[in-house]
This record gives C-alpha cells, sequence and structure tokens, in this order.
C-alpha cells in the first residue's frame, strides 16, 4: 500500500457565496483528483477577503499534501487571490517579466495592456506558473499550493497541466449496489458491516426510484481489491436476507 495522498479545495469568490455563480469545478476537481489517487478531504468557499483567505489557506495548507484553490486572479479589484497567497507565505509579489511579455504581444492596441489587466501578471515571489500556449494569464503553484483560474473551462485545462507533476497514492476503488430498501431499513445490518470491514468505506445514498419510492444505493470504497469484494459480498448477503424477511 502506497502512501495516502490527501488535498483540500478552497473556492474564492462572493459571487459563489451570493448564489450569482454557481460552482462548477467542485465535482470536476474531486473527480480528476479521485482518478489520480488524490483523496479530496476536505472544501472550504470563502468571500473576497484578505484575511479570511489567508486563514483558510494556512490552515488547509498545513493540514493536506495539496491544496487547489479557484476564482480571484482576474483584472478586477476583488481579484485579490494572488496578494493574499503572498501573504500566507510570507513572499513579495510583483509583475513576473514573461508574462508582462506575453500580455504585450496580446494586447497590442493602445491603451489595451491597461493597470487592469496588468494585474493578471502580478505572481508570488518563488511561485511556478501553470500556463501554456492557449492560457493567457497562469496560474501558479507555491509550495503544496496550486492556483488556478475560477473559469472552468481554463481551471480544467490548468488541472491537465499540473497533474503531471503531483504525487498520486493508491487508488481508492469503489463498488455499488440498488438495495431496493430504504434507508432505515438497514441502517442497523449496515454499521454491523462497516465495523466488520474496518479498510473499507461503506456509504448509503437515498434517491427517489422510477416509481418515486425512497430507495438506497450503497456504495463500498476500498484501495484493496479483496477486501473490498468481501465488504460487498456482505452488503449483498444482507440485502438478500432483508428481502427474504419481508
Amino acid at each position: 500500500m502506497g502512501d495516502i495522498i490527501t488535498a483540500g479545495v478552497l473556492v474564492i469568490g462572493d459571487e459563489i457565496l451570493s448564489g450569482r455563480t454557481k460552482d462548477k469545478n467542485i465535482g470536476f476537481i474531486a473527480d480528476y483528483l479521485t482518478n489520480i489517487g488524490i483523496d479530496l478531504k476536505e472544501v472550504r468557499i470563502v468571500a473576497d477577503d484578505e484575511a479570511d483567505i489567508v486563514a483558510a489557506l494556512n490552515a488547509l495548507r498545513a493540514r493536506y499534501t495539496y491544496v487547489f484553490t479557484t476564482g480571484g486572479i482576474g483584472p478586477t479589484h476583488d481579484d485579490i487571490t494572488a496578494d493574499s497567497v503572498a501573504k500566507a507565505f510570507g513572499v513579495g509579489i510583483d509583475h513576473r517579466p514573461e508574462v508582462v511579455e506575453r500580455f504585450k504581444e496580446r494586447y497590442k492596441k493602445p491603451g489595451e495592456l491597461n493597470e487592469a489587466r496588468l494585474r493578471m501578471t502580478r505572481i508570488p515571489d518563488g511561485a511556478e506558473l501553470i500556463q501554456s500556449a492557449t492560457i493567457l494569464a497562469p496560474g501558479f503553484r507555491i509550495g503544496n499550493v496550486i492556483v488556478m483560474a475560477g473559469v472552468p473551462s481554463i481551471m480544467q485545462a490548468m488541472m491537465d497541466i499540473v497533474a503531471p507533476t503531483l504525487r498520486a497514492g493508491e487508488r481508492m476503488l469503489s463498488e455499488s449496489v440498488r438495495g431496493d430498501c430504504r434507508e432505515g431499513d438497514i441502517g442497523t445490518p449496515l454499521r454491523a458491516i462497516a465495523e466488520a470491514h474496518p479498510d473499507t468505506t461503506i456509504g448509503s445514498h437515498p434517491f427517489l426510484d422510477e416509481n418515486g419510492k425512497s430507495n438506497t444505493r450503497l456504495v463500498v470504497r476500498s484501495r484493496d481489491q479483496a477486501k473490498l469484494t468481501a465488504a460487498m459480498d456482505a452488503v449483498r448477503a444482507m440485502l438478500v436476507g432483508l428481502k427474504a424477511a419481508q
């Protein structure tokens, strides 16, 4: 069994908290990390407030192998993620010359490369850029913190760039089964199965089925295929016994 690699996500933006913008990044990041063997353990959403960003970032980066941030690296006054990250790490921040040159190539008309756009070229000292030919304004990585855009398409491109550089752990395996029962019907026997299989995680997820009735899907997760199979066999046997009793 390899090391368990963990991650936290910090979503930054007043627009997320107000509901004006619906987050589309958390689910993508969660799926992505699971597929490369990194366990997403926590997600926080904070406003565009420097003190809140710094506090959340310092808490997460001390707790997890990696921290991924989204949002707040654009050209407006409330895009303060880069400054907040610099403050969290206690480093300076300035216009990165190679990024400025990219912007000069892109914005050639008089007045186009204004102060607002130049804000996006400010990178904390010591940070490594996350950019490609198709990404104008880069994200960056400093320490165990990966700073990415909030725009989903750009964020996804940045994930593809940074993923090969990350440490990967053992992938979490999972299997699921439809219970055709209610959660309350299986709570007690499911607890017994979970206690008998401590190296697995067993979850129950209620939903309304095609007949509009309460139903439950059971999901078993483990990094060990044999242990996953044993727990899943126990879950299926429990469901068979429940149906027979009914």
